[in-house]
């Protein structure tokens, strides 16, 4: 298994946001923009205009994960902004499957992200829906904090459930995501690291992406 990492903007430094992608660019398999209304979430980030100026910037895949309240009404501008793939929350929308089939119809891939406290059995009957499910190891809202190690269970679980209905499909982890938890990740069945402070916050991203793979 190729171990995909995605790092996520939000630790960027935004007055120079293009020199920031381009240091990733040669080793990061898709970017990951948090999209954070005040609401769902106790912080507010940016909108679809971040994330056309991103799709301008580069090529790589964008991972655009909607921590917002009413995802439903904001899903066609994201698609158009560029976002490849793109994720909300079962929390907001406790019965997804209209608006995964409305993203999919949009051109974007659908995720789901499941937060610290919801069980992984929430999700299992929309897996074979999804093209992704994102488990949050971290309460959302900011960066730089510390993995909750109970949710790696949670993602040893939903492993097992995939790998019983015969699906192909990935999960991602995000939050405190280092080089110290990204192997117990990896270990539980994540595919996906979004890793953000442990990449930008470093003195060189790029090698910084080599190691969370282990290279």
């Amino acid at each position: 298994m190729k171990v995909k990492v995605a790092p996520s903007i939000l630790s960027a430094d935004f007055s120079c946001l293009e020199r920031e992608i381009r240091k990733v660019e040669p080793e990061a398999d898709m970017l990951h923009l948090d999209v954070m209304d005040g609401h769902f979430v106790p912080n507010i980030t940016f909108g679809p205009l971040v994330v056309e100026a991103v799709r301008r910037i580069t090529p790589i895949p964008l991972m655009v994960h909607l921590m917002i309240t009413d995802p439903s009404k904001y899903a066609e501008a994201f698609a158009r902004a560029g976002a490849d793939l793109l994720l909300f929350h079962l929390e907001a929308v406790p019965e997804p499957s209209g608006l995964l089939s409305q993203i999919r119809s949009l051109g974007p891939k659908p995720g789901l992200v499941l937060n610290p406290e919801t069980s992984e059995e929430a999700a299992f009957p929309w897996l074979g829906e999804v093209d992704l499910l994102l488990v949050m190891t971290v309460h959302p809202g900011f960066g730089a904090q510390r993995l909750i190690p109970e949710t790696l269970g949670k993602v040893a679980r939903i492993r097992e459930r995939i790998l019983k209905e015969g699906l192909s499909l990935p999960i991602a982890v995000d939050g405190g995501i280092n080089p110290e938890t990204a192997p117990l990740a990896v270990s539980a069945g994540a595919e996906i690291l979004v890793a953000g402070n442990a990449i930008f916050g470093t003195d060189d991203p790029l090698e910084a992406v080599r190691k969370l793979r282990g290279k």
